[in-house]
């Protein structure tokens, strides 16, 4: 137990690491835009005064370190600023968006997930029949299809010719919870689209990979039936490598989220940075990239420990 805590420990230290270099390059991206950040929030029609009012307000008179660091400082107790626009807390503003992209995610997860590993399970029983070939076009197709690109696509479909569904993901707090499936069905849709195809060929890959295996063969020669040999005794083994797979598509699910947001024009944090780039509302665009990559970093934290958890033989030093 102490070396797996050893690697957690590790693990989440590397990831703090990572976490304060991608602090630094967000406050560095930002301070490199063109342009005076006060003039840019006030307008072409602000007086010197107003922008030397601005920028005392905004702190931009003091050197760019110690910005960073008062920035970095609140953001790690989640005090992100003041909205340049709204004047409200960039908390209070992100967050019920990003309530909504977990549940926009959650739901694409709860779909995704369990169809990705049954028909990994199934193509790497018929591996090499017409299923599995017709089963790999398929899912190639949908990888190398932009998120927005399907998402017009399932528009067209089913809710232009159809009406089935509607195109716009509007929400609000007064809904019941299967009128608010119904209208994200057609998000959770695309991003399912996406994410299924990538876990079911690594679930392909990592069973295979075990059926060549001395104890795979053992129970062939005892008679198993294949779908026993598969679901008993290779799916066990396969779990590091699909939880690898299956926490970094779930990463993904919240993390590149945007464009489907803007498709269908959720609210959900996705949504509020583009806007919040476009409106130039800084304060914002800075909490978002860095929600997202601590997102990121943790869900890849946690395909870790699991892999571990579930491998013993990546407990060890080698």
């Amino acid at each position: 137990m102490s070396d797996v805590l050893s690697i957690v420990l590790k693990r989440l230290g590397l990831g703090v690491i990572t976490l304060f270099v991608i602090s630094v390059l967000i406050f560095g991206a930002v301070e490199m835009l063109p342009g005076d950040i006060a003039e840019a929030v006030l307008g072409m029609g602000a007086t010197e005064e107003n922008v030397a009012a601005m920028r005392e307000q905004l702190g931009l008179n003091q050197p760019a370190p110690v910005r960073y660091f008062d920035w970095l400082s609140g953001a790690v107790v989640g005090d992100f600023g003041v909205s340049l626009v709204t004047q409200t807390p960039v908390g209070e503003v992100i967050g019920p968006r990003f309530a909504n992209t977990l549940f926009l995610a959650t739901y694409a997860a709860a779909i995704a997930v369990p169809v990705a590993i049954f028909l990994g399970v199934v193509v790497a029983l018929l591996r090499n029949t017409l299923f599995d070939r017709v089963a790999n076009v398929l899912a190639l197709t949908s990888i190398s299809s932009p998120e927005f690109f399907l998402g017009y696509i399932l528009i067209l479909y089913l809710s232009v010719k159809t009406g089935m569904f509607p195109a716009i993901a509007k929400i609000s707090g007064d809904m019941t919870f299967l009128e608010l499936l119904q209208r994200t069905f057609l998000p959770a849709l695309t991003m399912v689209l996406v994410v299924v195809a990538h876990m079911m060929r690594m679930t392909r890959a990592a069973i295979i990979n075990l059926l060549s295996s001395p104890y795979i063969e053992m129970a062939r020669l005892k008679g198993m039936p294949a779908w026993r040999v598969i679901i008993k005794h290779a799916l066990p083994n396969a779990w590091a490598p699909i939880i690898n797979v299956v926490a970094l598509n779930l990463a993904y699910l919240i993390t590149g989220v945007v464009l489907v947001e803007v498709v269908f024009v959720y609210p959900g944090i996705g949504q509020l940075l583009v806007d919040s780039v476009t409106k130039r509302d800084f304060t914002v665009v800075q909490a978002c990239c860095l929600i997202f990559a601590a997102t990121f970093i943790l869900l890849n934290l946690a395909a870790d420990v699991l892999a571990i958890l579930t491998n013993p033989r990546l407990r060890y030093k080698k």
